[in-house]
């Protein structure tokens, strides 16, 4: 053994080393094969429901009001304009209406079809009950009349005719929690219906439920794969301009495609789906999981470069970036498993994933690019390097320039922040129901043409409960719901109500042959007890089932109004609560706001709590860690502060703009926390490793700064590059996720840079040491 190189392993060993490489890749590939077979299980889904806050009280009332009342949300609304000159009322535009209704009431999934040409006015004459069309398109003598009757009749202008008389609504109630594929197959029946009557697509418009999961699932497809596309052109460019090797290239992309393909396979075998949320995990992992592949080969190519053999410069690379790599995995995973304290299931189902994927992202690092790099040939550096590295000339140069420019660095750092915490109590809580898209979205106009031309897209609910003794229609209970009734079609905003009032007032007028003057209120109980005994004529309609409960016991008041945000919502709920206490008798009648559009506005209220709860843990938890194995104050505020300033900035930022807080851009700062860590725990891992044989403080620093310096630069640029690939989404919460977390990351770079270099040399100015004495190594 004495007559073996330095440099030279024996063959005993080389060969254990290779067979231990390539048992460690065929048991890689078993996993990842198993991976595969879960990765083909998964499915795209946008449920709507899965935005509501879990676990919350509300949200178990409302899931036993839908099963009493039905959901608010089964609806799918098709407005369609008259061709230009003519009004609804012209005999052909109706006769296309029509045949519209009768193709959407033979459609699967369809349970009823409210429409223009199928309303009608009831009327009790004697035995008989009638039903008398408003519409008679086959005598155009009575169009005046018709019209002039519809636009006096209650309920029928903004739910069904516009009140220009330009446009008219089919509303077509769908079967309860209509999946895609269904959803679909009834949007493509009633397309085709409309192409066949040639009704031009400028003309015609849907909401609902079933429209907006039909275009989320197709972009989040879409989407996906062109954000994958870009992130590996951008992660690829980026590699070879970096190491301008193939294998440098190469085997960091198998890595981090593995770690992928693990992180969605233990998703599939949990039988979690790819939503809004979700499908940002494979692309996250995308430049998040180059990282560590990044300095575990930028430090292996140094040693090449110094001239250490193939196997010493893998196993000083590995000793060195194994506690910098392992640590930075945990602290960029705690970003992520703090997500898990949001009461809204996808963003919890994503952080606890893209956790699970960063950690699997290391293990692979670790592991497979070992084994790769051992089994492939010793490389040629395209330069000899023994006088150092190309990077060392431009580093030293801007090492010097934060040296002498530290007093404005500091003076900048410190104005800046604290006009970004000026500018970030300008940031709001506000969301609507369809945030996620552009303004200049078609989805987002169609929905707006309801709003502009009728009642509007946003669901309201509020339940009805007779006192003890009384059912809903005892003549005070009807009397205290149309008190509501008045307040909220006034004051509240909503365009479009219908209650046990409706049916009664409704009843009425068909017993007294259907005049307009009739629709009213019984004027004491003994009308109202001669009304009540007509009511099971009827109670078989549709009408009378969603409204009140057979037994009178509870009943509904539902509506539509215009989308108005969270903000605005909030406080119109709030001036709700205080009429119906102030002015509502509760010994007559008790109310509960509900629907799903209040479950959506709850999530503000948690939004706060759930931002404060997720970054208060994660930076306690990397607080923890480096008191644990540093044992020093000074330490975890060098650690802190270069993480914190850029996110600080960015709330300013978000101020500055505009930019709401919202369920998807919730996400950000703990993301961004935990990801920017990253690079500070490798600079001072690595200053820990300096340190131990070069005791001079500044000179440790400086030589830290040049080794790791490329690295931090490098997987900066590729998590910036990466996160600026979201710009292109179609989706406003995605592109924000993308700039937001984007501008944190360059922030941190610059912060990494200039600020940490600065704070390591003033807390440690007397007292260089400090950092060895409470190293991991020491404590051990």
């Amino acid at each position: 053994m004495r007559g073996i190189p330095r440099d030279a392993s024996p063959p005993l060993f080389a060969m254990s080393l290779r067979r231990t490489a390539h048992l460690a890749l065929l048991v890689l590939g078993l996993l990842s094969a198993l991976s595969a077979y879960y990765v083909a299980q998964l499915r795209f889904n946008y449920n709507f429901n899965d935005f509501y806050p879990a676990g919350d009280p509300d949200l178990d009332y409302y899931q036993g009001y839908t099963r009493r009342f039905g959901n608010d949300n089964d609806y799918l609304l098709l407005g369609v304009e008259a061709p230009t000159g003519q009004t609804v009322f012209a005999p052909g535009f109706l006769v296309r209406v029509d045949s519209l209704t009768q193709l959407a009431r033979r459609a699967p999934h369809v349970v009823a079809v409210t429409s223009p040409t199928t309303i009608s006015n009831p009327v009790v004459e004697g035995l008989g009950f009638f039903n008398l069309p408003y519409l008679h398109p086959a005598e155009p003598a009575r169009r005046t009349q018709d019209s002039a009757l519809i636009y006096r009749t209650p309920g029928l202008v903004g739910n069904v005719f516009s009140a220009d008389a330009r446009a008219v609504t089919l509303v077509i109630q769908t079967s309860p929690d209509l999946k895609k594929p269904p959803g679909d197959s009834l949007l493509a029946t009633l397309r085709g219906g409309l192409a066949r009557l040639h009704i031009p697509e400028s003309n015609f418009h849907f909401a609902g439920r079933a429209v907006a999961q039909s275009v989320f699932v197709d972009r989040l497809q879409w989407e996906l794969a062109v954000f994958m596309s870009l992130s590996v052109l951008l992660v690829t460019g980026l590699l070879w301009f970096t190491f301008r090797t193939w294998w440098g290239v190469v085997l960091p992309l198998i890595v981090v495609l593995g770690a992928i393909l693990w992180g969605l396979g233990v998703m599939g075998a949990c039988g979690i789906s790819i939503d809004l949320m979700t499908a940002l995990l494979p692309v996250m992992m995308f430049v998040v999981g180059t990282s560590d592949t990044v300095h575990i080969i930028t430090r292996y190519v140094s040693e090449l470069g110094y001239g250490a053999s193939k196997k010493d410069a893998l196993r000083v690379t590995l000793k060195e970036s194994g506690f910098g790599s392992g640590l930075s995995a945990l602290t960029t995973s705690l970003g992520f498993f703090t997500l898990m304290t949001s009461t809204i299931r996808p963003i919890y189902n994503f952080g606890l994933f893209t956790g699970i994927a960063v950690l699997l992202a290391f293990v692979l690092s670790f592991t497979l690019l070992p084994a790769l790099l051992l089994l492939l040939k010793k490389p040629q550096l395209r330069v000899p390097r023994a006088q150092g590295h190309s990077w060392d000339g431009v580093l030293g140069r801007l090492f010097r320039t934060v040296l002498v420019r530290r007093r404005l660095i500091f003076v900048v750092s410190g104005l800046v922040l604290a006009a970004s915490i000026g500018l970030a109590t300008r940031v709001r809580i506000n969301s609507a129901l369809l945030d996620d898209l552009s303004k200049n979205d078609p989805v987002r106009l169609d929905f707006a043409f309801f709003e502009r031309q009728f009642a509007g897209v946003r669901p309201f609910e509020l339940e009805l409960k007779p006192a003890a003794g009384r059912d809903i229609y005892d003549l005070d209970v009807l009397r205290q719901t149309e008190r509501i009734e008045t307040y909220l079609r006034g004051t509240y905003g909503l365009r479009f109500a219908a209650s046990p009032v409706t049916l009664v007032k409704s009843v009425r007028k068909a017993l007294n042959g259907g005049g307009l003057a009739e629709y009213r209120l019984p004027a004491d109980a003994a009308e109202l007890a001669r009304l009540r005994s007509k009511l099971k004529l009827f109670r078989k309609k549709a009408e009378f089932s969603a409204l009140a409960l057979p037994d009178g016991s509870a009943g509904r008041l539902t509506g539509r109004m215009a989308d108005v945000g969270s903000i605005r919502a909030d406080a119109l709920n709030d001036g709700l609560r205080l009429y119906l206490r102030s002015s509502i008798d509760s010994t007559v009648l008790r109310t509960r706001l509900t629907g799903s559009s209040n479950l959506i506005d709850k999530n503000n209220e948690n939004l706060t709590l759930n931002m404060i709860t997720g970054m208060s843990i994660d930076v306690l938890m990397v607080t923890l860690i480096v008191l644990a194995l540093f044992k020093s104050l000074r330490m975890t505020v060098v650690v802190l502060i270069p993480n914190l300033v850029p996110i600080l900035i960015v709330a300013g930022v978000m101020g500055l703009v505009g930019v709401s807080m919202k369920v998807s851009t919730s996400i950000i700062f703990t993301i961004a926390f935990g990801i920017a860590v990253d690079d500070t725990i490798h600079f001072i891992s690595k200053l820990r490793l300096t340190l131990s044989h070069e005791p001079n403080l500044f000179k440790a620093v400086k030589r830290t700064y040049l080794m790791a310096g490329k690295a931090v630069i490098v997987t900066s640029l590729i998590l910036v590059g990466g996160f600026s690939t979201l710009l292109f989404s179609s989706f406003d919460g995605t592109f924000y996720v993308g700039l937001l977390i984007g501008l944190t990351l360059l922030f941190g770079v610059v912060a990494e840079l200039t600020l940490l270099p600065l704070l390591i040399l003033f807390f440690y100015k007397h007292k260089p040491k400090a950092i060895l004495e409470h190293s991991p190594e020491s404590v051990s």
